[in-house]
Formats: C-alpha cells, structure tokens, sequence
C-alpha cells in the first residue's frame, strides 16, 4: 500500500506539478536574453536614461512668469475671437431674419393679390347670379301682369 501511495504521489507531482519545467523555461530565457544579446536591452535602457533628463532640461522653459503672462494674453485673445465671432453669429442671424421678413412680405402681398382675384371673380359670379335672377324675375312679373289684368 505504501508503494501504491508513493507511485500515485509520484504521478500527481509529475501531472499536476509544472514547477520544473517553468523553472526550466526561465532558465532558458534569461540565457538567451542575457547571453545570446549582450545586455544589449540593459544598455539602451540606460542610455534613455540618461536622455530624458537632458531632454527635460532642453524642452521645459525655465521662465514661468513669462509662460503665465503668455497665457492671460492668450486667454483675452481667446476671448475677443469669441466676442468677434459671436458678432458675426448675430449680423448673420439678423441678415437672415430681415431676408425672412423680405420673403414674407412678398408672399404676403402674393396672397393678398391672390384673394382679390378670387374676391372679383366672386363678385363677378354674384353679378351674373342677380342679373339672371333680376331678369327672370321681370319676365316673371311680364307674365304675371299678363294674367292678371287689373
């Protein structure tokens, strides 16, 4: 049984167990990093190293209180650009709404030319209408007067 148990114990570590072959892995890698290259990562590294503070040193102003009056003159000349443009929001706006108007007025005067039209086309009808009914009602009369002698 204790033979058993120590196979069974044997097979779990070599199924379950990748302890060794990840420690073999890693071995390898660091060979082939640290061999096959040359430390030639470890040495880039170090160079950029020494760059980014040169870099720093060359690329930030070192005058701030120039920098801060540089950007209150850019902040009041964002500010008139947007008073300016606002401006011109408004006079095209104002443009629009008078050329509205202008439209409307015609199409008003449109409408009321259109509505006089129909009104003496109307009174027109109306005319005909009493005049044939004026003159049906005379003959009318001319024959009631006929009838009727008194």
């Amino acid at each position: 049984m204790d033979k058993i148990a120590k196979d069974v114990g044997d097979i779990q570590s070599r199924l379950l167990d990748h302890r060794p072959i990840i420690s073999a892995e890693v071995r390898y890698f660091v060979r082939e990093f640290e061999e096959k290259r040359g430390h030639r990562e470890s040495r880039l590294l170090e160079n950029l190293n020494k760059m980014v503070p040169e870099a720093n040193e060359q690329m930030l102003p070192t005058d701030l209180e120039g920098m801060m009056s540089d950007v209150v003159k850019l902040e009041a000349a964002n500010h008139m650009a947007e008073r300016v443009q606002q401006r011109e929001l408004e006079a095209q706006q104002s443009t629009q709404l008078q050329g509205n108007m202008e439209r409307l007025k015609d199409e008003w005067t449109d409408f009321l030319k259109a509505q006089q039209r129909l009104k003496e086309e109307v009174d027109e009808e109306h005319a005909k209408a009493v005049g044939q009914l004026s003159t049906r009602y005379t003959e009318k009369k001319k024959d009631l007067t006929k009838l009727s002698p008194l």
